[in-house]
């Protein structure tokens, strides 16, 4: 079955349940901090919740409008400071990844708008191409190799499809394509050796296509989530989300991260609200126990993997 069909099956399964899910980042604030109840306005009883409008913050706001970046736009919450990233880390290329301007809503391959509003806090301004391509795994993949493109590591951009077959970039800025029939894929010298940033593009094309969550699951190693990192990936045989910043409490030593996705069908890849902590979003608790529940997908502890 080609993979724009497996995806569009996949596609119509889940959309309806997300959109449910979604809703639950529209919630009442609660208290300023890392403790506490939600509000509960007059009358209304335990599990009811209320409506909160589009992009209004509950007391502990922690969005710069203005910011370009995630660092600029997302502050610390008080007691927290972001943990040290090398400048040439990979963590530090996450946390200045280029966002949309604020409000900025997230849009399909197609142009279309993401009808679950509620799910994000800001949109990251990098392309998501003209197919359905760039969903969840692929968004991982795609910013792990725009990483490494930057810095000459050409080397070590390199991504397995699912049947197994390994892509190099290198080979393919040799000027080899790859040609699959079937289940199997090979390399065949068709074009001029080329480093520029449109050829590496149509290699991750050819990536996303053929590689899935599966398959880069395979390529990571299972980490604890008490040792999470950022760059770090939850992923399971249904979904991918990577981890795009951390803070970390200048007392305590407690520990916060941040989330981003692309999704289905193919989108902007997107940093997530916290559906369960509004005040806090978008930083997550580390200690968020056994399950990690997104405002699209819910993961366990043992989903979280670090790039090889």
């Amino acid at each position: 079955m080609a993979r724009d069909t497996r995806r569009a099956i996949r596609t119509l399964a889940v959309l309806g349940a997300a959109a449910l899910v979604a809703a639950a980042c529209v919630m009442p604030p609660r208290s300023p901090g890392l403790s506490g109840a939600p509000a509960l306005p007059g009358g209304a009883g335990p599990g009811v919740p209320q409506k909160q409008a589009p992009g209004t913050r509950p007391a502990q706001a922690l969005v710069v409008a203005s910011g370009k970046t995630i660092r600029e736009r997302f502050l610390a919450p008080d007691g927290f400071e972001r943990v040290p990233a090398d400048d040439a880390s990979f963590a530090h290329y996450l946390r200045a990844l280029p966002l949309k301007a604020h409000g900025t809503e997230v849009k399909y391959f197609d142009g279309s708008v993401k009808a679950n509003r509620g799910v994000y806090e800001a949109v990251v301004d990098i392309d998501v191409g003209m197919r359905d391509l760039q969903q969840c795994a692929d968004a991982v993949m795609r910013l792990r190799a725009e990483y490494l493109f930057g810095l000459g590591r050409y080397d070590e951009i390199h991504f397995n499809f699912a049947s197994g077959f390994r892509a190099d970039y290198t080979r393919w800025a040799e000027g080899y394509r790859v040609v699959v029939a079937g289940n199997v894929a090979r390399w065949v010298k068709s074009a001029q050796p080329s480093r520029s940033y449109s050829d590496f593009r149509k290699y991750l094309d050819i990536v996303f296509s053929y590689a899935n969550t599966v398959s880069l699951a395979a390529e990571m190693q299972s980490v604890a989530a008490s040792s999470m990192a950022v760059g770090d990936v939850f992923v399971d045989q249904g979904h991918a989300l990577i981890v795009v910043d951390m803070s970390q409490s200048t007392t305590s030593g407690k520990k916060l991260f941040m989330i981003a996705q692309s999704y289905m069908p193919a989108q902007d890849i997107q940093v997530l609200c916290n559906p369960g902590r509004p005040d806090l979003s978008p930083w997550y608790e580390l200690d968020f126990g056994d399950t990690l529940r997104t405002p699209e997908w819910t993961f366990t502890a043992g989903d979280l993997h670090r790039l090889r």
